[in-house]
């Protein structure tokens, strides 16, 4: 089988590059060996950001422009009025809440964060303040960023490519033939059921694998010490919560980032990140469990967490590599012969690595056809979301 474009990695980069690639006439494919959005797209808050943390900290780099016209490039979609349309993708809330503490820094921060982000954030009146932020010192701003199903969102786009989707049993079903370092000529995938082999020709090899970057890259004859992995260390809580969505700052960080989900039970899941999640990366999980019920009751006096349970889950946040480690400002593309690899950096961005990545691909081939649809070859599944996976939870002490 010959295409244009081999994608490796069915994420929400992924998925939303397959849809971008097709519709402009390539004859594209795309492999996942685990399942569609496992890793870092399942694992996240769902947060269209649209530079609050940019906002807090003053920045005012090209960077935090581009991020600013994401959550207006998603609404296009969501309400499908731009490509790719996301109409089954379910919106948890249109907005999201920003309030302080009582601390000096958290005030400061909130001042940064106004001036930062001007038309997109909202004074809340007193009587229209969600219940759970009615304890809250000082104003409640209202910031224009959705909450999505990611879970929704993954199966959105993969719902209309499942025959451009194929499953293999991990990076070691994939094997790739080289020219020279960066020019794949063949990749040869094994079928995960009868071991049978399936060779592709294609233009273009994509790696948009999170951290599964670094294998697939020294497959490739590259260097797997391009990318670098940031650790979170998320808390979850579950119970008879309220439904809350927004960030507690304080300083330059956001103290506590909370959004909300529902159970295939029925019970309210808090997701919470933010600071509280950089500082667990070097805390167990009933350290942090301590830690995060901490700061929650400081950040959100009025809240009873008397009835929930608690958990936790790591993410290991694949970019690339940048003097000292820190996070990049932009979604990033490295382009070395024809293997194009791809690191989006937020959810939010996934829409500019598309873009970048599809600045490097040129024209589509002309005459080729997908014979896909001849091939007995499984699609990967959806990934659950954290909450719904096997993991130990405790209740408060």
């Amino acid at each position: 089988m010959t295409v244009d474009v081999l994608i490796f990695g069915g994420g929400g980069a992924g998925l939303w590059l397959c849809d971008e690639l097709h519709r402009a006439g390539f004859v594209v494919l795309l492999v996942e060996s685990v399942a569609l959005g496992s890793g870092q797209t399942v694992a996240s808050q769902g947060i269209i950001h649209g530079g609050l943390k940019y906002a807090i900290t003053g920045s005012q780099r090209e960077s935090a422009r581009a991020i600013r016209e994401m959550p207006e490039l998603w609404r296009w979609c969501i309400e499908g009025d731009s490509e790719p349309t996301l109409r089954a993708t379910r919106v948890r809330t249109d907005c999201c809440y920003m309030w302080r503490t009582t601390s000096l820094k958290s005030t400061l921060g909130m001042v940064g964060a106004r001036a930062g982000l001007r038309s997109n954030v909202e004074k809340v009146a007193v009587p229209e303040r969600p219940t759970v932020l009615a304890s809250c010192p000082g104003d409640v701003y209202r910031v224009d960023e959705q909450v999505i199903d990611v879970v929704s969102f993954i199966a959105d786009l993969a719902g209309r490519h499942r025959g451009k989707l194929l499953h293999v049993n991990g990076a070691g079903a994939v094997e790739l033939v080289t020219s020279a370092p960066g020019r794949v000529q063949v990749v040869r995938l094994t079928h995960p059921a009868n071991g049978e082999p399936l060779e592709l020709r294609t233009e273009y090899v994509v790696f948009v694998a999170g951290a599964g970057n670094a294998e697939l890259r020294v497959k490739a004859g590259l260097s797997g010490e391009a990318m670098q992995r940031r650790a979170l260390h998320m808390v979850l809580v579950r119970g008879h919560l309220p439904e809350l969505y927004g960030h507690c700052v304080d300083g330059a960080h956001t103290r506590v980032t909370v959004t909300s989900a529902v159970d295939s039970r029925g019970r309210t899941v808090w997701l919470v990140g933010g600071q509280v999640a950089e500082d667990g990366v070097d805390m167990g999980a009933g350290e942090l469990i301590t830690h995060a019920q901490a700061e929650l009751g400081q950040a959100l006096p009025g809240v009873d967490f008397s009835a929930t349970e608690w958990s936790t889950y790591a993410i290991d946040r694949a970019e690339p590599k940048t003097p000292g480690g820190h996070r990049p400002p932009d979604a990033a593309v490295l382009v070395e012969g024809n293997v194009i690899t791809g690191w989006p950096t937020k959810l939010a961005l996934v829409p500019q690595l598309a873009k970048l990545i599809r600045a490097h691909l040129g024209s589509p081939s002309q005459g080729r056809a997908l014979s896909r649809d001849a091939v007995d070859w499984p699609s990967p599944e959806i990934a659950l979301p954290p909450w719904e996976t096997p993991r130990q939870w405790v209740t408060p002490a």
